[in-house]
């Protein structure tokens, strides 16, 4: 071979060898940037719903936008703490009859009415996150479709679904909508899409 033709050939060899012993780095080959992590936006719509169901509702608000918290994480924990629990106390009865000495009935155990608490199941992700436009107040995001059961004394279980919107927030994911997802939704091609923009 032409000594000098080997002077040219040789560097660009070792450069396509060089250029295939890189193949496997996607920052080399033109392969896209990786998306989000998707698996935290599903984490963090199943970790909201749970703490709401427990109810931890300081953890709860602490996975919120600013805008859907609206105050601090204290003042969203108080406005939805749920009422407190059915107590029982000794009240003195009203228009009861009074003794000769004065005295009147001896106080009756009063029980202050309260709702029931269901029962709730795990909650799940269904299917993949899908990407929302923005919509009104609530930005772009993922759009996560979840499910739990609920059992009510004396009942038989139900499933509930709920669509999540979630979104970026400075350095973490963040839900800034929710909507229940009604049975007759569901039957629909895009249930998630539809309550988190209103078009159902």
């Amino acid at each position: 071979m032409n000594p000098r033709l080997t002077r040219l050939l040789v560097p660009l060899l070792l450069t396509a060898a060089g250029a295939a012993g890189c193949s496997d780095d996607p920052g080399k080959t033109g392969t896209p940037a990786p998306g989000p992590d998707l698996t935290a936006v599903t984490d963090t719509a199943r970790d909201h719903q749970a703490a709401a169901l427990e109810p931890d509702w300081t953890r709860a608000c602490e996975m919120r936008t600013k805008r859907l918290r609206r105050g601090s994480v204290t003042d969203c924990a108080d406005r939805n703490a749920p009422p407190p629990a059915t107590t029982e106390s000794a009240v003195p009865p009203t228009g009861g009859p009074v003794y000769d000495d004065g005295s009147t009935a001896l106080p009756q155990p009063s029980r202050t009415p309260g709702p029931d608490r269901a029962d709730t199941g795990p909650v799940r992700t269904e299917g993949d996150p899908v990407a929302v436009p923005a919509q009104g107040d609530h930005p772009a995001g993922y759009g996560v479709l979840l499910s739990y059961t609920v059992t009510w004394p004396d009942k038989p279980a139900s499933t509930s679904h709920r669509a999540v919107r979630i979104v970026r927030e400075g350095d973490a994911w963040r839900v800034d909508q929710y909507e229940t997802v009604h049975p007759g939704d569901m039957a629909h091609g895009d249930p998630v899409r539809d309550a988190l923009t209103g078009r159902r």
